[in-house]
């Protein structure tokens, strides 16, 4: 279970990785073909506000590979749905704001994990 648990979180904490890159990186090359219902002349002057997204993404990242590298078992499982929590409510605002889909792609993984970790 603890390996399940593990893999969860890594690949949570992976997409939020992605998420980083995206909006920090790849927001005007790759945001138009992800978000093909936003203009297009939308994409330059909204820079800014992608990158503080995605470093905000990169942080929640950090703190669940943080999660993963903790020895000591109960403050793993402590950080571990600290983050979780973050991740679900940032998806559930985020399907409630701006897609249905976040709700799925974030919150619902972020949930799995917590009930792993609060099953084990």
């Amino acid at each position: 279970m603890d390996l399940l648990i593990k893999i969860v979180i890594g690949l949570i904490a992976f997409f939020h990785i992605y998420i980083l890159w995206f909006e920090m990186f790849a927001w005007e090359t790759k945001g138009p073909k992800v978000f093909r219902h936003f203009p297009k002349d939308l994409f330059a002057p909204t820079k800014a506000m992608a990158a503080n997204q995605g470093l905000y993404n990169g942080f929640l990242a950090a703190g669940l590979i943080w999660s993963l590298i903790i020895s000591n078992p109960e403050w793993s499982r402590n950080v571990s749905l600290f983050f979780l929590g973050c991740v679900f409510v940032a998806g559930v605002y985020g399907a409630m704001t701006a897609s249905k889909k976040i709700l799925y792609i974030q919150a619902v993984p972020a949930l799995i994990g917590i009930g792993l970790i609060l099953i084990a």
